[in-house]
């Protein structure tokens, strides 16, 4: 102002140089620029636009580091995790400097991100509208350091594997790059050791949801588009889902059913009751898919499907094996159908030599007999009736002399004891089916459950 003035003396004349020193004692007086407006003499916030380096060839460094504090959501018909991040992003403005002596002892200044260059760091993964708040705060040092620390709702893509639902483990991808600067003008770094920030992540997860995190690495690459190369830096974030709630909810029940449809193998097999057993077995476990259907994945075929699939067929296997057992017994009692060659071989072949008694006719030696009650008794402790109990009971020699038809009531013995004999086929038959299908069950549920044991572990 006083070099205007005293310029003002030595050009204008006096009249005119009254009236502009009058005009300008009345203009107020400007405020002093503050050292976050002006430093080393260059007012950088006009050209916050511009990358800030005092050589153009020479590229920014931008590190990069993040902090995970929760995992929202995984959507695996979309194939969509949501997630809740710190994106951390510090590099230097060699503009921006100051001498903390001179400040009163400032070393450390926060502005406001829209009065400074932000390097434009983006997720390639992302699949939704940035919902970043407006109006953050950056952290300036003496010496140009800025770090600008942003939460972030993510929304990324991830291809997940569902196969091993609900003992899965996913691994989704978070890509950092520039969009508009390559190589020549912008490197990408880590800011902390992609260690600390797995560890940092573990121990900030917010919530206890479906998904724990169990691993975060990293690899740095460049991604090249057209001529241009750009840097990339991918985290790999290794998440897994915990099982239990599905555990109660779907194997357990399955299991029960499973089990309690096992032990109806104890029933007689002649019994009315245990076809309506079966069947409302057989109704209740598909009631039971449909009520928990919500909870199974929408896409792909998980490894439980498959599961559910097998004691499904095996219910309505076992439903159709005693239909056919109680059909097959009671046609034996009006008239035994001859076995075919082909099944009496295979059915001596797979007994043992106890069982095997039940294959000789009545009318063979007391000795023979006497070999053969062990072995009905066991058929009637597994639920089905003596051949005898079956046919009806066979009249004996002092009851035929009685009658006065010896010789008849001989041919009516051979006739009875043949048809023992085919009863004691059929009915060897029907324990030999009951038997295979009650160790399929057992096998089947040990293999589940071995399985669920070795995935969960």
């Amino acid at each position: 102002r006083e070099l205007w003035l005293q310029n003002l003396s030595l050009t204008s004349p006096r009249w005119l140089k009254d009236r502009d020193e009058q005009l300008c004692r009345n203009t107020p007086r400007p405020q002093p620029w503050h050292f976050s407006h002006r430093v080393s003499g260059l007012y950088i916030f006009d050209r916050k636009a511009f990358r800030p380096v005092i050589n153009y060839s020479i590229p920014t460094q931008v590190n990069i580091s993040f902090t995970l504090s929760a995992i929202l959501e995984v959507d695996a018909q979309l194939q969509l995790m949501t997630s809740f991040l710190w994106l951390n992003l510090i590099w230097y403005n060699p503009f921006i400097r100051w001498n903390p002596e001179e400040c009163g002892g400032i070393s450390k200044l926060s502005i406001a991100t829209e009065n400074l260059w932000l390097p434009d760091i983006f997720i390639n993964e992302f699949m939704d509208v940035d919902q970043t708040p407006t109006g953050l705060m950056a952290y300036v040092t003496s010496q140009g350091k800025i770090r600008y620390d942003k939460p972030m709702k993510v929304t990324s893509i991830c291809n997940m594997d569902i196969f091993y639902f609900p003992f899965d483990e996913q691994n989704c991808t978070l890509s950092f790059t520039s969009f508009l600067y390559t190589v020549e003008t912008m490197v990408l770094g880590l800011e902390k050791d992609v260690q600390e920030i797995s560890n940092i992540s573990q121990n900030l997860m917010q919530n206890k949801g479906e998904w724990i995190l169990l691993d975060i690495r990293q690899t740095m690459m460049r991604m090249a588009v057209d001529d241009s190369q750009y840097d990339q830096i991918t985290f790999y974030v290794a998440i897994r889902r915990r099982p239990f709630l599905y555990i109660i909810n779907l194997l357990v029940p399955s299991g029960f059913l499973m089990a309690i449809d096992a032990l109806s193998f104890f029933l007689p097999a002649e019994s009315e009751s245990r076809a309506p057993f079966k069947m409302t077995l057989l109704l209740g476990y598909n009631v039971f898919l449909l009520m928990m259907n919500n909870l199974l994945p929408d896409n792909g075929t998980p490894l439980i499907s498959v599961y559910f699939a097998l004691c499904l067929s095996l219910m309505v296997l076992s439903l159709l094996e005693t239909v056919f057992i109680t059909y097959l017994l009671h046609l034996v009692t009006t008239q035994p159908p001859p076995m075919p060659r082909w099944l009496r071989s295979l059915l001596l072949h797979c007994t043992s030599p106890r069982e095997r008694c039940l294959t000789a006719p009545q009318n063979s030696s007391p000795s023979s007999n006497d070999l053969c009650s062990p072995c009905l008794g066991l058929c009637l402790s597994l639920g089905l009736k003596e051949p005898v109990e079956l046919v009806g009971k066979v009249p004996g020699p002092q009851e035929a002399e009685l009658n006065g038809c010896p010789e008849s009531t001989r041919t009516q013995q051979e006739d009875e004891a043949q048809k023992q004999h085919l009863v004691s086929l059929w009915v060897q038959f029907s324990y030999m089916m009951d038997t295979l299908l009650f160790r399929l069950y057992l096998l089947f549920m040990a293999i589940s459950l071995t399985t669920v044991i070795v995935l969960w572990s």
